[in-house]
């Protein structure tokens, strides 16, 4: 078991999600509709139930995670985690044997830190309206049990304070600026800039613009490691029935693209409310649709050398799963897939790893999802780590022929 510490109380997690609606109260999600301190666990992970390609296998890497989110590695191999409800972890591996030893909280009493990114020996911390820094937040990691706090920086505080989709994903871009996103304050609605964009900025806060619009609530950015080119997920509007619209897979060559929303969806869906007068192709349009409220989050290209060659620069993606499919429809999500990527196409998209959702003992229909896959993150030594935010765990995923 991996040793925790430093972890927040639960009265005080239980204070935050008592004064934060519900999805119910919001108007419906996307993105997993669940709480914010992530759904309540339902067990011990079932990882025999997990199924993956022939000579990959899972284990649990760190547990005791609990709603475990976005992942950023640290320059000594820290993993730092961030959730829906108050607190940032780091998880510890000192012994390097591919097992966490020590899960520490590095920040608590903030506003739904999803989105954590490492550059320069700082941790920058993204909440629902404003981005933190954290200063040698590794000195704070080397002693056992946690040392001195790390210094806050507010770099940025201007964000909209909607819960609605006001979660953040983090990242560097290759030209060195933060990326994030600023999600549309509902299901379906035209509130105009910053809403339904991502935007970038320099580390320090500065020249703060926005990159493209349209998109309704991207949780996963990537850069391909050849072209430079941004990729990112969008989960795709509710309301429209159980079969549509898909999710969206996207690439961004350039600043200044639109991607349809609120006025088309997955590229070719005229929304009914505000698709009247426009056209979708007027809009930039998916590279993959992936599936109708599959609640598409994380996504990386794989550029170790422990999977087999055909994975090399092929992008893994999550599917967070449905929460809002009606019952009698074959739940989709739960699952992490593979994209071959070929330029800027895809030609191919398929399960790599799949099981967190099993049929429920006795029920016809009725199905339970263990687990609930967040975002993916590659060690140094090739193999892949993957957040669970139901389960409050962490996995690896390794190769070996």
């Amino acid at each position: 078991m991996t040793r925790i510490s430093h972890v927040v109380s639960a009265a005080l997690v239980a204070t935050l999600a008592a004064t934060v609606p519900t999805t119910a109260q919001r108007g419906g999600g996307g993105g997993g509709g669940f709480p914010l301190g992530g759904p309540a666990v339902s067990g011990p992970p079932q990882l025999d139930k997990i199924t993956l390609p022939p000579g990959f296998s899972i284990a649990i890497y760190a547990d005791g995670v609990r709603g475990a989110r976005s992942m950023a590695l640290g320059s000594d191999g820290t993993v730092f985690v961030g959730t829906r409800a108050q607190v940032v972890y780091a998880v510890v591996d000192r012994n390097h044997d591919g097992k966490a030893d020590e899960v520490l909280t590095v920040a608590s009493g903030l506003t739904s830190p999803n989105g954590v990114a490492f550059k320069d020996g700082s941790l920058f911390v993204a909440e629902v309206s404003r981005i933190v820094r954290y200063d040698g937040v590794l000195d704070f990691v080397k002693t056992p049990g946690g040392g001195t706090a790390s210094p806050k920086t507010v770099i940025y505080d201007k964000m909209p304070s909607d819960f609605m989709h006001g979660w953040k994903y983090l990242s560097f871009g290759p030209d060195g600026l933060l990326y994030t996103q600023i999600g549309a304050p509902g299901n379906i609605l035209d509130r105009g800039d910053p809403y339904a964009t991502i935007v970038r900025m320099k580390p320090d806060g500065t020249n703060f613009e926005i990159f493209a619009r349209g998109v309704r609530n991207s949780v996963g950015q990537t850069w391909h490691p050849d072209t430079k080119e941004l990729w990112f997920t969008d989960n795709g509007r509710d309301t429209l029935g159980d079969e549509q619209p898909n999710d969206e897979l996207n690439v961004a060559p350039k600043a200044g693209l639109h991607f349809g929303y609120p006025y088309c969806h997955e590229g070719t869906i005229l929304d009914p409310e505000f698709g009247k007068g426009k056209s979708c192709a007027d809009y930039t349009p998916p590279a993959q649709r992936m599936g109708p409220h599959v609640a598409a989050l994380a996504l990386k290209f794989y550029s170790g050398s422990m999977f087999p060659p055909e994975y090399r620069k092929q992008l893994f993606i999550i599917n967070h799963g449905s929460w809002n499919r009606s019952p009698q429809v074959d739940f989709t999500g739960f699952r992490i897939m593979v994209a071959k990527v070929q330029g800027s196409k895809v030609v191919s998209y398929e399960p790599f790893a799949q099981g967190w959702l099993q049929k429920a003992a006795g029920a016809e229909v009725a199905r339970q999802a263990w687990g609930s896959p967040v975002d993916l993150l590659e060690l140094p030594d090739g193999s892949m780590l993957v957040s669970d935010d139901r389960a409050g765990v962490i996995y690896r995923i390794a190769y070996r022929k």
